[in-house]
């Protein structure tokens, strides 16, 4: 059985508390597989309370915490017990479930612990008894699915009810169509009368022309109205915690290859770039401090291997010392974080959503990623990888040297730049750079810019030179609305333009 801590302040949720537990015990899915706890229920012992009720959060298996008006008994530190449950089960990396009573007054500690809860746990709110007990409902079925006592087909080949082919963007799917041609040697040809036979050879449609949730993700015209978390949010630290100021922080939302890649430029554009040596064809080889393909891979298997269920993110933290990608949900059965330093058999969470992505060449093979990044980690001089599974599945990448002089990289972005620093950062490791713009008298695309600069890593060249640029207004693209259009161009800015002029 699975045992569910039920935690709030006792004297607010008396009732609500006893309903609850009643109910876990009485409806016929829930007592199959649930055994909830009330510490008012708990025989006497000759212990004190406060180690009587962390020892059995510590015993169990979900924590259930109700959050409503009233933050309850302080203590000798005045922390209440709600809290201390909480914090224990955060600190044994319980499965916490979080139910927030609406309210428009609370006192200040219970909305600075509903703060503290909001950022990482599963939460909702509800207003009267009913919409508790249906909260409840639906979280725990929900533990269930994720943990495998329930059955479920994976979650991107589900047919979506709401969404038609009219959802898609034609253009994703050129795009994709030729990125898979040419990566792959995918053998359908783009064209309007082929957009089904392109869906229903990846299984992204059914005969009556369902959608699958795969189908929006990868190719919808607004992925997040579908699923809100379906997002990447990428944080810069300065130090080796995660605590404020931060450096930088984004939000990236569209298509899984367009979050992908604006996560990959954020990491690449604020780490360490050595710019080598102009070869005798004129292309510049360039060394980073991580390895831009182990990024891309640990990125790529958080978003397409996370739970799509989750209200939670995938979340990139470059810390001083490491890289770390956390991905919302847990390894599938049979799977340890053992075994992925190892060979292992290709277990995708969400097989419909890997294969597009393989195919576009984002990933070398399906099943083969934590290797790829281990290797070219080691191969680069790195420490080893590291793999956990708490609540989140953690992929830690360690950076070389970081405890020393980091003022000597050459990464390119910095908000807080003016344009003319950027450019002038950018010419200090590219000097062609005031050349490319002064040249710039119509559009260009990249190939032609990269090519200019003598730069043959599109990837770098991407987030290195175009995106500091548009960020900082110098430059801007010709099609604002479809950024991976295989036409794409950028062209210098009315204010680019009058910085190049004083320059």
């Amino acid at each position: 059985m699975v045992k569910v801590f039920i935690s709030s302040v006792q004297r607010e949720f008396a009732a609500e508390r006893r309903e609850v537990a009643e109910y876990i015990r009485r409806d016929a899915v829930m007592r199959r597989f649930f055994e909830p706890f009330l510490f008012e229920e708990l025989p006497a012992r000759d212990v004190s309370s406060e180690q009587a009720y962390l020892a059995e959060v510590a015993d169990t298996d979900v924590y259930l915490g109700i959050f409503g008006t009233e933050y309850g008994y302080e203590d000798a530190e005045g922390i209440s017990p709600t809290e201390r449950e909480y914090d224990c089960a955060s600190a044994h990396h319980k499965y916490r479930i979080v139910l927030i009573k609406r309210a428009e007054e609370r006192h200040p500690k219970e909305s600075a612990l509903i703060r503290k809860a909001e950022q990482d746990v599963v939460r909702n709110k509800f207003g009267s008894l009913e919409e508790l007990k249906n909260a409840v409902y639906a979280a725990l079925v929900h533990y269930l699915v994720l943990r495998g006592y329930l059955y479920s087909g994976p979650f991107d080949a589900a047919w979506n009810r709401d969404a038609t082919i009219a959802d898609l963007d034609r253009e994703k799917i050129r795009w994709w169509t030729g990125m898979a041609r040419e990566r792959r040697n995918y053998p359908i040809v783009y064209s309007e009368e082929n957009i089904h036979k392109i869906l229903s050879s990846l299984h992204l449609i059914s005969e009556d022309e369902k959608i699958s949730n795969a189908a929006l993700l990868l190719f919808a015209k607004d992925p997040q109205k579908w699923f809100v978390s379906a997002t990447v949010k990428c944080v810069q630290l300065y130090g080796t915690k995660v605590q404020k100021p931060l450096a930088s922080q984004q939000i990236y939302g569209g298509s899984v290859f367009e979050v992908v890649d604006q996560a990959v430029s954020f990491v690449m554009s604020h780490i360490d770039a050595r710019v080598g040596e102009r070869t005798k064809s004129a292309q510049v080889d360039v060394t980073y401090e991580l390895p831009v393909q182990a990024v891309t891979e640990a990125i790529v298997n958080a978003v397409i291997h996370r739970d799509y269920l989750s209200t939670g993110s995938v979340q990139v933290m470059l810390f001083r010392d490491r890289l770390e990608v956390w991905n919302p949900g847990r390894l599938p059965k049979g799977m340890t974080v053992e075994k992925l330093s190892g060979e292992h058999s290709s277990m995708p969470v969400n097989p419909l959503l890997a294969y597009p992505v393989y195919l576009a060449g984002y990933i070398e093979q399906v099943g083969t990623g934590t290797n790829e990044i281990i290797d070219r980690c080691v191969n680069l001089g790195l420490r080893q990888p590291e793999f956990r599974q708490d609540e989140d599945f953690t992929m830690v990448m360690w950076r070389k040297g970081q405890d020393e002089d980091t003022s000597k990289g050459q990464s390119a972005t910095d908000e807080s730049l003016s344009s003319h620093q950027v450019i002038i950062k950018l010419s200090s490791s590219i000097p062609s750079i005031g050349a490319l713009l002064q040249n710039m008298v119509k559009p260009m695309s990249a190939k032609e810019m990269r090519q200019f600069c003598g730069l043959k890593d599109s990837t770098y060249f991407k987030s290195t030179v175009i995106n500091p640029l548009i960020a900082v207004g110098v430059i801007a693209m010709t099609q604002p609305d479809s950024p991976k259009s295989p036409t794409q161009k950028y062209y210098l800015t009315e204010s680019g333009k009058s910085l190049i002029e004083k320059n």
